[in-house]
């Protein structure tokens, strides 16, 4: 009797372990389709389409209509065509509930190709500072006779779903940490 109980005990509890897992490569699975969604729309240039993606909290500090102009600027630029490639996930995060809604923090990372090709040599110079500033010196290669630049980008964005299925992205980056105190809790932005 005694063992029947045991096995049954660890049975139960094989079958809770097993159904955590499942819980979180399910939410890894809709992490990764929506993320892939949203780099896929920048690639595609469908701007409008990628601002969707974006949680509308963050529009409280940087305005929709003026994050779909950053957007455009940044990949509808005829002095710089990007590229986005090759996107590769890294550690995403257990979802946690906080004030009503899941926060997962996601690492992924692209290869960028930047052509800056019809750009002066001052403004290839200021792109050159920029980039390795933000990116790292190991991960900024300029091809000079493309005039192309390879960036390996390693990201971190904050995923947020009310719903687990369906979720909005903020792209982490130290520098904009003070504004996104405004919108995420200080639980997430303490992982920045």
């Amino acid at each position: 009797m005694m063992k029947t109980k045991s096995l049954l005990f660890l049975f139960v509890l094989l079958s809770f372990i097993s159904f955590a897992q499942t819980k979180a490569s399910t939410d890894d699975i809709a992490i990764k389709k929506n993320l892939t969604y949203f780099v896929s729309s920048i690639q595609t240039k469908k701007i409008d389409q990628a601002v969707n993606c974006i949680y509308p909290k963050f529009f409280t500090i940087v305005p929709k209509e003026q994050m779909t102009q950053i957007l455009n600027l940044t990949y509808n630029n005829p002095f710089m065509k990007i590229e986005m490639q090759d996107l590769q996930f890294g550690a995403i995060e257990k979802p946690e509930l906080i004030n009503g809604e899941y926060f997962s923090i996601t690492n992924y990372s692209s290869k960028l190709k930047c052509n800056v090709s019809s750009m002066n040599e001052e403004m290839k110079k200021q792109m050159n500072a920029a980039l390795v500033s933000k990116y790292g010196k190991n991960n900024v290669k300029y091809l000079a006779n493309e005039g192309t630049y390879i960036i390996n980008a390693n990201m971190k964005a904050c995923a947020v779903s009310k719903d687990r299925k369906y979720w909005k992205f903020v792209i982490l980056e130290k520098e904009y940490k003070t504004g996104l105190e405004k919108i995420l809790p200080k639980k997430i932005l303490d992982k920045i």
